[in-house]
């Protein structure tokens, strides 16, 4: 766990006070002067490291909360789903059906595996609908046809999951 360091500036009274020293040499050293009245926080490695290893957990702490909320932003997207609507049609003449089409997601909408649940509401304009079957289920769309006698039928599918 972290350990916060609360720094404190160094103070001397009077501020910027110096004794100067000749060095007898051409040169002189400035030493401050004055009363220390806070000893200011050493600026060590070991203080310094300390706020980099704080930064560091910082860090990482805040990835792993943006992956743990994106986890869950996938999901509610899951959850709230997605409506397609189609119009499937069928020339063949009963008992026969060539009715199957592809329903396809769109580039925005493809799902990430294909554990998806579909769920079909139809409506034949003339006929019965007959069985609705879904199949080949991908990650970009399925397929989707119906067993009855209609000529036409009206679909709006809802998909949930598989993001």
């Amino acid at each position: 766990m972290y350990a916060a360091l609360v720094w404190k500036d160094h103070a001397v009274t009077p501020e910027n006070l110096y004794k100067i020293t000749d060095n007898h040499d051409g040169t002189v050293t400035a030493v401050r002067a004055g009363t220390v009245i806070q000893q200011g926080t050493n600026m060590s490695a070991a203080n310094f490291n300390n706020m980099e290893y704080g930064i560091l957990a910082a860090n990482i702490s805040a990835a792993e909360a943006l992956r743990l909320i994106r986890g869950l932003q996938d999901k509610a997207d899951a959850l709230e789903g997605l409506v397609l609507t189609a119009t499937l049609t069928n020339s063949s003449k009963y008992p026969f059906n060539g009715s199957k089409t592809t329903i396809p997601f769109g580039n925005q909408n493809e799902r990430y595996t294909t554990d998806y649940t579909i769920i079909v509401e139809a409506q034949a304009e003339d006929g019965f609908v007959g069985d609705l079957i879904v199949s080949d289920k991908l990650l970009n769309g399925f397929k989707l046809e119906y067993t009855g006698s209609a000529k036409k039928v009206a679909v709006k599918c809802y998909v949930q999951g598989g993001r």
